[in-house]
């Protein structure tokens, strides 16, 4: 099929390439007009606080966006005259603001050092961050009147703004910054600039057509706010990787002295079937996200099997169109150096000439493959062995940059009113004439809680009770003086569920209860992962075994690909927990240690990096089985598979590793570990794993690598190309 498809572009190359405009166009164009449907929070909660969230949603509160003016001294004890005289200076300015629903009573912080002026905005409270500047230029104007005293406003929607700026230029940056490293990379790989750009043509394309496909598919499967993020990531690479196979082997079928239309049917044979089977398999990989039954994972999963199935599309469909239609002329203009490094050489009858350099790394597999496979494994199996200690937990307000002036602000407010800082949501449903024992239950836990040092003292005003129109959903919110993720809002949250709220609500006929907040919702999640990640992973490994065994026809080759990422996924991992759940790595990556894995990244490393992994695998595989299938030794055709895709898999891996670099050079943490991973889990593929423990496994297994039950078995067909004959330096390693 492949052969069919890419003959018919090859010959029609006008009309595929005016097919795929096309297509690209359709998609985007159609999905901007469709528009997105974003998940909410009740999409994404789990467990307990999922149930919280359930019952208050079903109270239907008003929820308003408040903003909050915090008057503090410079130096040394407030001047509680003049921060009142500045209090009433920004409560009659902020009267006058648009977007201002009302101005509360100023509220002095128990140690008298500062004085709080809560704002309540009108309008909904998604979009409050679109419309918090105004509030901002008065705040400064305050501050400008009353130079004597630190005037600040600090809140949900400030916050949100600041860090949209922050994280916005970050994301810019890293989105305008891999475009150029995949560039740069694959001109030092192919030597010429149109060879170079083709592949980076094919992914941008092939992202653009994805990310308007995921807009119509979001009306279906709501879309998160990474979802965009992660389809430029995998889009990229896949879209980079797929073209760089397939332009490789166009190219050296085109050195052997082969036509341009034989070039690209021989590719499509090879690399073009290699990608559709890695394709498929990614695509079965993030497909085990939606198991996770978890809106954010199923955003993810939507996102990348969309543009992997546009990348496959593109490289059997376009891609050889475009080759063909540009014949010799892919490898202008020449990069006089690189080009005479990296350009296809021919030896004697219009074989490759033998590469140098991969079979002087090949020759401790070849010579001694149980040793080399003993040491590469152990290495391996070390540096995994960390994360049998992974700690799971989701970032809170204390892992966000504390470069923007909104966080600072949000430091000095939850040091002197604790009870604005991390809290407990207290989510009770019961029958409406049971609202005023609810009620006083509450006050009495409160009041309980307010006593205990694991939970934030009562304000003066009193607990906050907030209860529905209809009088069924009560809430209360319980604050603790602690971090979200600390090993004392942990206690606080276990105290709360089991003993303070069942004891305080006994006795109350037809009564639900559930906590949530910040850190329920942490933990609920983390457990949440650690329940589906054994799911998932079962999932992909016996899909993705099914798939190699129907692509190989062999059960071994099948069993070592799954080994082999496991133990790829696992040296990542045990990476994570060595650099970022200590500290010896702050000052190097920038951040500051968590003490944990951030909980959704396991398990999206896990089936990201199995299908990635795939890509090489299947690629390496399918040339060492074409030297088998030409007649070679096992020996012979491991050196020749190995030797013969080391450049194109180094290449790719290099654009991988590049693009997966910068994400780890974001200011927030999820996204940094997120590229230290997918980094780090590619370069260990793409080296140890690749051209060191496949080559000595696949050397000792011998003859056996080929094995499959009778009914699996078919008669080999004829290679596309007949490999060269083994290198001098690989035969005397035999």
């Amino acid at each position: 099929m492949t052969v069919r498809v890419a003959r018919w572009s090859a010959e029609h190359p006008w009309r595929a390439i005016a097919l795929w405009v096309v297509f690209v166009a359709v998609c985007f164009v159609g999905g901007n007009a469709a528009g997105m449907k974003e998940a909410t929070g009740a999409d994404q909660a789990v467990g307990e606080s999922g149930r919280a969230e359930a019952i208050v949603t079903e109270g239907n509160f008003a929820d308003p966006a408040v903003e909050n003016i915090l008057i503090t001294s410079r130096a040394g004890g407030l001047d509680q005259a003049a921060a009142k005289r500045a209090a009433a200076d920004a409560a009659d300015r902020l009267r006058q603001v648009t977007g201002v629903a009302s101005v509360g009573t100023p509220v002095p912080s128990h140690d008298g050092d500062a004085l709080l002026l809560p704002i309540t905005m009108s309008g909904e409270r998604e979009d409050a961050s679109d419309r918090v500047q105004p509030l901002r230029d008065a705040t400064a104007e305050v501050q400008a009147a009353h130079p004597q005293l630190r005037v600040e406003e600090v809140g949900g929607p400030s916050i949100n703004q600041a860090l949209d700026e922050t994280l916005g230029k970050d994301f810019k940056r890293a989105e305008l910054l891999s475009l150029p490293v995949t560039l740069a990379i694959l001109i030092v790989a192919f030597g010429a600039l149109i060879a170079a750009g083709v592949p980076v043509l094919l992914a941008l394309s092939s992202v653009a057509a994805a990310m308007g496909l995921s807009t119509l598919a979001s009306h279906l499967v709501p879309a998160t706010d990474t979802t965009a993020s992660v389809i430029l990531l995998i889009g990229m690479a896949v879209g980079v990787d797929y073209s760089l196979f397939y332009v490789r082997r166009e190219r050296e079928e085109r050195a052997k002295g082969r036509s341009g239309l034989d070039a690209v049917e021989i590719a499509a044979e090879t690399s073009g079937h290699a990608v559709v089977v890695s394709g498929f398999a990614v695509v079965i990989s993030m497909a085990g996200l939606l198991l996770a039954n978890d809106a954010v994972f199923s955003s993810l999963a939507v996102g990348s099997i969309l543009v992997v199935a546009v990348a496959v599309t593109g490289s059997l469909t376009v891609l050889p169109a475009l080759l063909a239609k540009l014949g010799r002329w892919v490898d202008r203009p020449r990069v006089p150096l690189l080009w005479r490094l990296t350009a296809p050489r021919t030896g004697p009858g219009g074989r490759p000439a033998a590469p140098r350099f991969w079979p002087a790394v090949l020759r401790p597999a070849l010579r001694a493959p149980l040793a080399t496979l003993v040491v590469s494994v152990g290495l391996l199996l070390a540096l995994a062995a960390p994360a049998l200690g992974m700690k799971l937990n989701f970032p809170g307000m204390e892992d966000l940059p504390r470069t923007t002036p909104a966080m600072q602000a949000y430091d000095r407010l939850t040091a002197a009113f604790p009870s604005t800082g991390t809290s407990h949501q207290v989510a009770v449903r019961a029958p409406a004439e049971q609202a005023d024992r609810v009620r006083a239950a509450l006050t009495e836990l409160a009041g309980r809680a307010g006593a205990d040092p694991l939970f934030a003292p009562v304000e003066a005003d009193g607990p906050k009770i907030e209860v529905s129109a209809d009088r069924r959903v009560s809430v209360l919110e319980l604050a603790t003086p602690y971090a979200g993720r600390s090993d004392e809002a942990a206690r606080s949250l276990d105290e709360l569920r089991d003993d303070l709220l069942p004891a305080a609500l006994t006795g109350i006929p037809g009564v639900e209860y559930a906590v949530g907040g910040e850190v329920a919702g942490n933990q609920d999640y983390a457990r949440h992962i650690e329940e589906k990640l054994p799911i998932v992973m079962a999932f992909v490994l016996a899909l993705t075994f099914a798939v190699m065994v129907l692509t190989f026809r062999s059960v071994v080759v099948a069993l070592t690909s799954i080994v082999l990422n496991l133990l790829s996924a696992g040296a990542a991992y045990g990476l994570l927990v060595l650099v970022f759940q200590g500290t010896w790595a702050e000052g190097l990556l920038g951040f500051t240690s968590m003490g944990a894995i951030v909980s959704w990244l396991p398990l999206f490393l896990f089936v990201v990096l199995f299908g990635l992994s795939m890509d090489y695998h299947v690629f390496v595989v399918s040339r060492i089985r074409e030297g088998v299938r030409a007649g070679m030794s096992n020996r012979d055709a491991v050196a020749y598979g190995i030797t013969s895709s080391a450049g194109v898999v180094t290449s790719a891996a290099i654009v991988m590793v590049g693009v997966f670099g910068i994400f780890a050079s974001l200011s927030t943490i999820d996204m940094k570990q997120l590229g230290v991973g997918l980094a780090a889990a590619i370069l260990l593929d793409a080296t140890i794993i690749r051209a060191v423990v496949l080559p000595s496994l696949m050397t000792l297994l011998g003859d056996a690598n080929w094995w499959a039950p009778r009914f699996l078995r078919q008669k080999a067909a004829a290679p596309p190309a007949d490999p060269p004959a083994p290198t001098p330096e690989l035969v005397g390693a035999r």
